[in-house]
């Protein structure tokens, strides 16, 4: 998984337990680095140390000494003294001529792989180049790190008599325990510490964006259409605050856009109901008009067929009478919300009825029971039903053999209807539109019927949608809840 797919939440509770993490890594890496330090610190000076006293202990052999105090007599002035010296300091003594060769060592017997015979040229050249005239050499024996010190003995003269050899070993086991204890302590420590820190930045990280989840829940529940709330939060940081006071602004900009928006809508859809009004009044308008100058220019009262002229006149301006009247009411009933009764209706009983007024033979009902219970209007749904049928008749006109069936059933807790016609279909152009006031693709009517229906069947929390191919026809479906 992508870091950035992750919550923020998530990202920032893995942050925190990451930066302890890489801390107490990082502080234990320092602990290991000071303690590996510290030791070859401590053996360095220890074997420091170790010369120092031994030098000083046989200084005072050489001085104490009956012997010549040359090279040659080094093996005879420490015979005897150069065991109880290395019992004394806990360490191997080794002496060797000028030249590199062993002279006597502490240890009481000895062969070549144990104890080196002679020194290396590197090494005397190492000493006797050296201001310090001494030098340190490391090397693994066994699994076992020594450290063997070269450096001159001298007489009581500074002149160098003898190269001191002391092999030292480095024994870590006491600093390795001590080190492993250690370890032992911090790791329950930094355990301990993961616990408090996994507790503190899962709060710390719900604390962080429990805000931001507030706002997101805010802004996802925001609509155009609908009263939006402004978000409220106490205690929070700067720039969270910063948030909430941007989108409440944006809030108050958006409910005053959506009340302008709205005015703007309706002002728009009453200038064109009145526009439709105005077109559909003028339509009938202009033959009685016309009816009327025709009758004044050839009214004879000696004309003998003067009352069929009359009424053959008034029959024209009574059926564009008739016209006007029947274009009212349209958009009387249109404008007119259905009022919502709570009357248990037997669907399938009413829509049957409702097509007792087609005589037709292709039009064809079923049903899934004969009895379909739902609260719905009587009146409404018969409106419904008419209309969506008689939308079908129309587009079928053309079909030798016209089909409209009309079904209804139930679907969990709501009702179904549906009205397939085989007719011409719905162009691709005009599906946004059908349920548009005022639109229509036949030559005759207002286009309200279809407007009239949605309008019915979403102020019963219904819905009505349609599916339809171009020369083939239409489905028409309407759903209600049953209660």
């Amino acid at each position: 998984m992508k870091l950035r797919k992750l919550s923020l939440r998530t990202r920032i509770f893995i942050a925190m337990i990451l930066l302890v993490l890489v801390a107490s890594i990082l502080i234990v890496t320092v602990a290991i680095k000071q303690y590996s330090e510290e030791t070859h610190e401590y053996h360095k000076q220890r074997l420091e140390q170790k010369e120092y006293a031994i030098r000083r202990h046989l200084h005072n052999i050489i001085k104490e000494t009956s012997y010549p105090v040359v090279t040659d007599k080094v093996a005879l002035i420490f015979k005897d003294e150069i065991y109880r010296v290395s019992d004394v300091h806990s360490l191997q003594i080794n002496l060797f001529d000028l030249d590199g060769t062993l002279l006597i060592s502490s240890k009481a017997s000895f062969s070549n792989d144990t104890i080196q015979k002679c020194i290396s040229t590197d090494i005397l050249n190492e000493i006797s180049n050296k201001a310090a005239r001494r030098h340190i050499e490391k090397s693994q024996e066994n699994g076992e790190t020594f450290q063997s010190s070269y450096t001159y003995l001298t007489d009581q003269k500074f002149k160098p008599l003898a190269i001191l050899n002391l092999p030292y070993l480095e024994n870590d086991d006491f600093l390795s325990k001590e080190l492993n204890e250690f370890l032992e302590r911090i790791s329950y420590t930094y355990l301990f510490v993961l616990f408090i820190a996994i507790f503190i930045a899962f709060l710390l990280s719900k604390y962080i964006t429990k805000s931001l989840k507030t706002i997101s829940d805010k802004m996802s529940t925001t609509r155009l259409e609908m009263r939006n709330e402004k978000i409220e939060i106490d205690d929070t940081s700067e720039e969270i605050s910063a948030l909430v006071s941007a989108y409440n602004s944006m809030i108050d900009e958006l409910a005053e856009s959506a009340i302008k928006l709205a005015r703007s809508e309706r002002e728009q859809a009453w200038r064109e109901m009145a526009k439709q009004v105005a077109h559909e009044v003028k339509n009938p308008l202009t033959p009685m008009r016309l009816t009327v100058q025709n009758f004044q220019r050839k009214f004879d009262p000696n004309d003998p067929n003067i009352y069929n002229k009359v009424e053959e006149y008034s029959n024209t301006l009574i059926q564009q009478i008739d016209t006007m009247s029947a274009i009212a009411s349209a958009f009387s009933n249109f404008a007119k919300m259905p009022a919502q009764q709570s009357e248990n209706l037997n669907v399938v009983k009413i829509i049957k009825l409702a097509l007792e007024i087609f005589n037709e033979d292709y039009i064809v009902f079923s049903a899934d029971d004969d009895e379909i219970i739902a609260k719905f209007d009587r009146t409404q749904l018969i409106r419904v039903v008419t209309n969506l049928v008689k939308n079908s008749v129309q587009a079928i006109s053309d079909n030798p053999a016209p089909q409209v069936l009309v079904h209804v059933g139930t679907e969990e807790n709501r009702v179904f209807i549906t009205v397939t016609d085989n007719g011409v279909g719905v162009s691709e152009a005009n599906r946004v539109k059908i349920f548009e006031p005022k639109f229509t693709t036949k030559t005759s009517g207002m286009g309200l019927g279809l407007a009239m229906v949605k309008n019915i069947v979403e102020t019963y929390n219904g819905t009505i949608d349609f599916t339809s191919e171009v020369g083939v026809g239409t489905v028409f479906k309407v759903t209600f809840p049953k209660i």
